[in-house]
């Protein structure tokens, strides 16, 4: 059995790591988004993408959910001292985007290979095989995307400026995906998507992280020709996001934030969403949006948990 998981956050990371304990880990495909891809002091950070890889390794900080645990800060301090002495426009000695000691490393590596016209295809199985990975790690895209977070007197903030410098502590009236007209999506994941068994949307952010695949040319369509086998995770738990602004973001963006929202955001790509029991009571509503409620625990508390979710999740298509 062959599964593909569209993926972008830490939950999605942790469903992986779930999924990789009831599955083949070499019949798993990752789609990550890389529209939250970002330089920064001149490194290239792919933070879904070393969400993903690290949280597989075993290596991810439990706490944060992202970056590496045992993490020291040396370089970050070191980078302060320039702060005070930075022209005004400069984009040199960034301080609110935390790159720890560790994980510099792997966005040196990124950096170089890029500059060596690597795509970030290539770049990205290379890392993910420096860190013993089995599965199969994709970008969605070896094309710059960008999103674009316009706040309601139209200004325009970057995502990693709204998600980390103003931790997503501001109002949010559109989003936009700069560069997504002119970029493809990677065969390889178009392919998975195709010839997948099962095809999950992982429990990611259905706006910025799932919402920048959809942008790509050739995904929902490719998506809805096989929709009966496609099964969604809702990231929404008793009307709230369990990690990050999934909940605020719906509302302000027009879209109710209950599980029944997120089945009229999937309901043409996906036939089955996964729920929790807390959500139970909007099981009908999720069918009048079009979408099979499959009504399981789904907050990964636990690795077991996980694996739990991820069993019943591709049991909905499988019948196992």
């Amino acid at each position: 059995m062959t599964v593909t998981v569209l993926c972008g956050g830490v939950g999605a990371a942790r469903f992986l790591a779930g999924l990789v304990q009831v599955v083949d880990p070499t019949s798993v495909t990752a789609v990550v988004n890389t529209a939250d891809d970002s330089v920064i002091n001149g490194l290239a950070v792919s933070p879904d993408l070393d969400t993903v890889v690290y949280t597989l390794a075993g290596a991810i900080d439990p706490e944060r959910g992202w970056g590496l645990a045992g993490e020291t800060w040396q370089a970050m301090e070191g980078l302060a001292r320039y702060a005070a002495v930075r022209p005004a426009g400069s984009a040199a000695a960034l301080t609110w985007f935390n790159l720890g000691d560790r994980d510099l490393a792997t966005h040196v590596y990124r950096t170089t290979r890029r500059d060596e016209r690597a795509t970030l295809t290539e770049i990205t199985a290379e890392i993910a095989a420096a860190w013993g990975l089995r599965l199969r790690v994709l970008p969605m895209t070896d094309d710059p995307v960008a999103t674009v977070l316009v706040r309601p007197d139209g200004s325009e903030l970057a995502f990693q400026e709204y998600f980390v410098r103003h931790r997503h502590d501001v109002e949010v009236a559109a989003v936009r995906f700069a560069g997504a007209d002119s970029a493809a999506p990677t065969p390889a994941a178009l392919a998975a998507i195709a010839e997948s068994d099962v095809v999950v949307i992982a429990p990611s952010n259905p706006l910025v992280s799932i919402g920048p695949l959809r942008a790509l040319a050739g995904i929902d369509a490719a998506l809805a020709a096989r929709r009966e086998r496609n099964v969604a995770v809702s990231p929404i738990v008793g009307g709230r996001a369990l990690k990050g602004p999934a909940d605020r973001m719906l509302a302000e963006l027009g879209h109710e934030p209950t599980v029944a929202g997120v089945a009229r955001l999937y309901g043409e790509i996906a036939a089955t969403l996964v729920i929790d029991p807390a959500d139970a009571a909007l099981a009908p509503a999720v069918e009048a949006a079009g979408m099979h409620p499959l009504v399981v625990p789904a907050v990964m508390s636990t690795p077991e948990a996980a694996a739990a979710l991820a069993r019943a999740t591709i049991g909905a298509v499988t019948g196992r």
